[in-house]
This record gives structure tokens, C-alpha cells and sequence, in this order.
């Protein structure tokens, strides 16, 4: 909980509107000339972050550390789709399922299960939640896969993690994985890094299924959004990514900084 609250806080955007309501607040005591630094170097910290290509170089490398998934080895025997891309919340409120983000996790998982009918399918998520812990994503991730024609037989739900060191563990414990047996592992390109790391940790040898690119590869680089707020709102992603992977490894949650593809 206190993990979640200071990861908010220390967001990109939200420290620069801080520091610029610190710099207003400033303004009004002894230290004017400071807040007026403050208020400054807030706004111009912010045309950087929105206007610039800064986000694309962020999340690039963290999108480019495993390649596509190679088919030729054979069906997998099952898929594993991380949570993120329903809003539990609002799905809880309208009483049917609410994507915000990650759309191609789903659509992904659908399309894979298409191609591999005896492969099992696990969606898990929970709530990450602070205000609203009882609406669990899975919940309404099973109703949605099951409307794009997945049956409902062949869905494994975890519906218990709050974050992706607990989707990992909790997965591997609800699933035991067998020795030889293949399994997917399906997010977004720039959380791959992070996932494998952590599946790895937890003794659960996974293959990435990388989909949701931010990024155009590195041709496109220096091409940011045309808005502003989707350019901030990806400086947000690659940030609360980047510092993921140092908490993770300072904790010993993964073995290394940046988790890459595996070494045969």
C-alpha cells in the first residue's frame, strides 16, 4: 500500500505539478526567489516530458529487449496474459467489462488461443487498487475473453495479485508448471523485462509473447506524439518501469537489472 502511494507521488508529472505547487506556496514566505525557480523549472521540466521525444528513448529499450515470439518450436501448452488492461473499477461500477489500456493483451490471448486449441489459458489480476480492493480484474477478464471465443472451460482465473511480482507467484502455485511443459507469457513489450524477471524469480520458465508497442522501433524515435498528454502519460509508463526494475533488484526480486532473453 505504502509502495503504491509513494510510486504515485513520484511519477513525472505528478512530482513537477508538486514542485511547481511548492514554488507557488513559496511565493507567498521569504523564499520567493526560490518558488519562482521552482515554478519555472517545473513548467520547462514538463515541455520536455510533453513535447519532446524523451518518452520514446525511456521506453525503447525497455520495448526492444526481447524479440517477437518464435512459432517454430511448436504449440505452447499454455498462455499466461498479464493483467492491466481492464479497469476493475469501472467495470465494477457499469457491471461489464471497462479496457482502459493494453487492449492487445487480450486480443493477443484471443487470437493465440485460436491458434492453439489445447493450449490452457491463465488471465491473471487481481486489484491494484487502493480505494476499491474487492473488484478483481480477472472477473471481468474471463467475461471478456469468453466474448472473444474462448471458452470458459479453458480459462484459469487468479484473481488474488496486486502487482506483478504477486501474478508470478501466485500463477506458478495455481498452475505447477511441469518440467517440459511450454508456457507463454503474454504483456506489454515495454513490461517484459520486468515480468520475465520476476516469473524467472519465482521458478517459472516462461516464453515472452511481447504485444502493445508504444514505440514504432528505433526509425521512429525522434518522432514523439503530436499531443503532449499522450508523450507525459508514456514519460509515466517508462519511469514507473524503470524504477520497478531497481526496486525489484534491489530487493532480490530479480537477478538482474534488465532481464533479456535466455541464454541456451
Amino acid at each position: 500500500m505504502l509502495s503504491k502511494t509513494i510510486g504515485i507521488a513520484v511519477m513525472p508529472v505528478n512530482l513537477l505539478i508538486e514542485l511547481g505547487i511548492v514554488g507557488v506556496l513559496l511565493l507567498l514566505t521569504r523564499f520567493a526567489r526560490l518558488g519562482r525557480a521552482l515554478i519555472v523549472i517545473a513548467i520547462l521540466l514538463l515541455a520536455v516530458c510533453g513535447l519532446s521525444p524523451l518518452s520514446n528513448f525511456l521506453i525503447y529499450p525497455l520495448e526492444a529487449r526481447f524479440p517477437p515470439w518464435d512459432a517454430s518450436r511448436g504449440a505452447p501448452d499454455g498462455i499466461i496474459v498479464l493483467g492491466g488492461p481492464i479497469d476493475s473499477d469501472v467495470s465494477a461500477g457499469r457491471q461489464t467489462p471497462v479496457v482502459r489500456n493494453a487492449a492487445d493483451r487480450m486480443f493477443a490471448a484471443a487470437e493465440l488461443a485460436r491458434r492453439f486449441p489445447n493450449a490452457r489459458i491463465v488471465f491473471t489480476g487481481g486489484s491494484p487498487n487502493l480505494l476499491s480492493p474487492d473488484a478483481k480484474e480477472a472477473d471481468y477478464a474471463g467475461e471478456l475473453l469468453e466474448s472473444l471465443g474462448i471458452a470458459k472451460d479453458r480459462m484459469i482465473m487468479e484473481r488474488l495479485s496486486r502487482n506483478t511480482y504477486e501474478n508470478a507467484v501466485f500463477t506458478k502455485s495455481m498452475v505447477n508448471p511441469k518440467p517440459g511443459e511450454r508456457w507463454l507469457l503474454v504483456t506489454s513489450a515495454y513490461h517484459m523485462p520486468r515480468s520475465v524477471g520476476l516469473f524467472r524469480r519465482a521458478g517459472f520458465a516462461v516464453e515472452p509473447y511481447p504485444v502493445d508497442w508504444r514505440t514504432g522501433g528505433a526509425a521512429h524515435l525522434m518522432s514523439p506524439n503530436s499531443l503532449a498528454s499522450e508523450n507525459l502519460k508514456q514519460t509515466d509508463t517508462a519511469v514507473r518501469e524503470w524504477l520497478g526494475l531497481v526496486a525489484y533488484r534491489l530487493t532480490g526480486r530479480i537477478d538482474e537489472l534488465l532481464p533479456g532473453p535466455a541464454k541456451d
